[in-house]
């Protein structure tokens, strides 16, 4: 791989920052110092210093967010902060993105990647690794909601949602469930209530398969994953 590349994908930097760096002798391989953005390094086995700091090759970094409302699912976005504007510098040049989205108003777990093919098979309805939302929803939900939940739910726009689960917390005027799903329509969980009349007040997403979020991390924070976490997550999309 360039060096350029791996000290960009590392978090070091952008390219043009890392060209600069290279060139100005603040990067060694091997204990020698290296002028050139494009010199071969081996990831993983040459030993490579940048600023006086050893760089650890990753190919894949994976975090868990605790979405906050008001912060949207996006890279980049010219009006709203998105959850990238959250993370640490480190993180932002490694080609890390948010799989699937929460709305804007939305908070919960979001898992933050830079690796393509898991993403895609997690929000791939075939794989159907199910999200768990948490909800508010204004009216008494009933019995025959969760059944409509178990059927199938024809959207305002004719689509028919796969099935999915709802379990009632409490009933009232105002009642708290939990709901399963395995796609990730826009506004799905809103939409879906809505047709059946009632309209969600807050909705926090909890988990995604087995992975679950931390109850550690208030809104905006986040962590890596750990290895066993990593392979839970990677496991039920096999």
């Amino acid at each position: 791989m360039r060096l350029e590349r791996l000290l960009a994908n590392m978090g070091c930097g952008t390219r043009k920052e890392v060209k600069l760096l290279i060139k100005s002798g603040k990067v060694a391989v091997n204990g020698k110092i290296l002028r050139d953005p494009g010199a071969q390094v081996i990831p993983g086995q040459d030993q490579i210093v940048c600023n006086g700091q050893a760089v650890e090759y990753r190919k894949y970094i994976y975090l868990m967010m605790n979405k906050p409302a008001g912060v949207i699912s996006a890279t980049e976005d010219a009006k709203d902060r998105t959850v990238l504007d959250l993370l640490d510098p480190q993180y932002r040049h490694k080609g890390i993105f948010p799989v699937g989205r929460l709305d804007k108003d939305t908070e919960g777990l979001l898992l933050l990647t830079n690796d393509g093919p898991l993403g895609h098979r997690l929000l791939s309805p075939k794989k159907k690794v199910f999200k768990t939302y948490y909800a508010r929803v204004q009216g008494q939900v009933t019995a025959a909601d969760r059944e409509a939940f178990r059927n199938g739910i024809v959207l305002d726009d004719g689509y028919r949602t796969l099935p999915g689960d709802l379990n009632i917390l409490s009933e009232g005027p105002i009642s708290e469930v939990e709901v399963m799903i395995c796609e990730g329509k826009y506004h799905q969980v809103k939409r879906m209530f809505l047709a059946l009349g009632k309209q969600v007040l807050y909705l926090k997403r909890v988990a995604m398969g087995d992975l679950v979020l931390d109850p550690r991390l208030r809104p905006g924070e986040y962590r890596e994953l750990e290895s066993e976490e990593i392979q839970r997550l990677t496991a039920v999309t096999e």
